[in-house]
């Protein structure tokens, strides 16, 4: 499936969309900087825990950093963020034969020689059984939305697998086992194959995967330790340990960075941008990431269901001061969800903020002001609840932005916070935002790489079947996100989708408030790295520490 990434908190890029700040110079603070780790050595500090080993089962964006390290994947991303081979021998596409003509099917060709990092040989078995577990019900996957397609898989001999599809499915990658976007790893079936299920197996705390690194511990709470993977097909990183921490206070891992505590920072927020930048010794890579951060309507609350009232929303939100002052000006401010960084992105008009505009619209579709300034249509006050989680100052700075632009359009707010877990949990866990029990939030979500819109825009994907938490739809977008899914080859694809782009800011269920900028932060020792816009630990072969 595509897994968005829900944050409480990824190409040759675009010409003139790189911003590399710092990269190979050392910032300004008048503080000593000094190493933690010895040489070949690198710790990570995270302010995002887990609470599991295994992408089957747990979506997070730490722990796709790790997977990437550690998993077995059919496919990685290049600095493009288009996909590479990693256990695959080639991306299937229709030109090269390995996507049928009629669409409905996909053939796999797997490397030879390959090795799991405790030494057992790879090859179809454990595909074909890393399927059948994403479809196995019993599994509590994350969602099996793509997977469910297949309907047939041969293995003609043990370095092939063919999928037979339903209908034809374009969004396969990442989808089926490519490192980008939370989706599932490919599982050892000599180690998970006889057992009923992948629940609770010592493997999600433990697992053994094909990337360049093992995992040797995870302290719950508190870091992973991988070594270099000696059975590694492509050869020995230069960096031998990676110690993975979780910090969950942003302030504590701005002190660990400065002492050298830690030395890779990955995605730091943007009220930090400018403070890791003032640190001695400390670079900072900075590019458009797949992150964007946006406002979502519950469209089927009574207020929220008028597409005007939506519109008029959206031209009441001063988004180039969300983006200059509580951002600190990092971020791109833009209509599409796309970011710049992707192959598949086109530009779309922008809406501008315009109270004026805003108040005209509510004026003529019938919403009156009361004697207390807030609207009102049929008995439906414009009284509104924005859920939001506990703990992210920069949230709330945007909700009081968002508050007062709104109230000079006649509409009131009101916020409910939850705790992180019980805001983003699953439905069937009662979490508010997928169980709609709110009518405004503000967050931000994971694009991936094949920009397939699916996943929060179809009616399919409505909770608790999919992560649609606007609930709405629309049988024109419905119609364009059935080509979409139907278009293998990119042109056309980018194409539909800038359609489905344009068709979803008419109605305006949700709208972008910007994409986010990858801010990654790392002391000036560590050479050689270079985090593409969506899986930034993907390659970090040629990455060092110093002699």
């Amino acid at each position: 499936m595509k897994r968005p990434l829900a944050l409480a908190l990824a190409a040759l890029l675009l010409a003139g969309c790189t911003k590399t700040v710092g990269t190979g110079t050392p910032g300004t603070s008048s503080a000593p900087a000094h190493r933690h780790a010895a040489a070949h050595e690198l710790i990570v500090g995270d302010t995002q825990d887990i609470s599991g080993l295994n992408p089957h089962l747990v979506t997070a964006l730490s722990l796709g950093n790790i997977a990437q390290l550690t998993m077995a994947y059919l496919v990685r991303y290049g600095a493009d963020s288009r996909p590479v081979p990693e256990l695959a021998t080639v991306v299937p596409t229709q030109a090269n034969g390995g996507i049928a003509k009629d669409g409905l099917t996909i053939t796999w060709h797997l490397r030879k020689g390959v090795k799991w990092a405790d030494g057992a040989p790879f090859d179809a078995d454990d595909v074909v059984f890393s399927t059948n577990a994403v479809n196995n019900p019993k599994n509590n996957e994350v969602s099996r939305d793509g997977w469910d397609l297949i309907t047939k898989i041969d293995e003609p001999d043990k370095y092939t697998v063919v999928y037979h599809l339903k209908k034809p499915y374009s969004a396969f990658l990442p989808t089926f086992f490519g490192s980008a976007g939370a989706n599932p790893c490919i599982l050892p079936k000599h180690i998970l194959g006889n057992l009923p299920t992948i629940n609770d197996a010592p493997y999600n705390s433990k697992p053994v995967g094909i990337g360049p690194y093992r995992v040797t511990e995870w302290v719950r709470s508190d870091h992973v330790t991988m070594e270099a993977n000696p059975s590694y097909w492509r050869g020995q990183p230069k960096i031998k340990k990676i110690v993975y921490k979780f910090i969950p206070d942003r302030n504590t891992a701005l002190t660990q960075l400065e002492t050298g505590e830690i030395d890779l920072w990955p995605f730091v927020t943007s009220p930090y941008y400018d403070r890791v930048k003032a640190l001695r010794g400390i670079t900072v890579n900075r590019i458009p990431g797949y992150l964007y951060t946006h406002v979502d309507m519950n469209t089927t609350h009574a207020p929220l269901r008028d597409p005007v009232v939506r519109a008029a929303m959206r031209l009441a939100t001063d988004r180039l001061t969300i983006q200059q002052k509580l951002n600190h000006g990092t971020g791109i401010v833009q209509e599409n969800q796309l970011t710049p960084s992707s192959p598949l992105y086109r530009p779309i008009a922008l809406v501008p903020f315009n109270l004026p505009e805003a108040n005209r619209l509510l004026d003529a579709a019938g919403w009156k002001r009361g004697p207390d300034g807030v609207r009102a249509k049929n008995g439906v006050r414009l009284a509104l609840t924005v859920a939001a989680g506990t703990g992210s100052p920069d949230v709330d700075q945007r909700i009081e932005l968002l508050r007062a632009n709104w109230q000079q359009i006649g509409i009131t707010l009101s916020v409910q916070h939850y705790s992180q877990a019980l805001f983003f949990g699953p439905f069937e866990q009662g979490g508010i935002l997928f169980n709609g029990k709110w009518d405004v939030a503000t967050y931000a979500w994971q694009q991936t790489p094949d920009g397939d819109l699916r996943a929060t825009n179809g009616c399919k994907q409505i909770p608790p079947n999919g992560e649609n938490v606007t609930r709405l739809c629309d049988a024109q977008l419905e119609a364009i996100l059935a080509r979409e899914s139907a278009a293998y080859d990119e042109a056309p694809r980018a194409a539909i989708i800038t359609q489905g782009v344009q068709r979803i800011s008419e109605l305006v269920p949700y709208y972008v408030l910007y994409i986010q900028d990858n801010i990654h932060a790392y002391t000036s020792a560590l050479t050689g790295w270079k985090p593409n816009a969506t899986t930034p630990f993907d390659d970090l072969m040629d990455a060092d520490t110093g002699a």
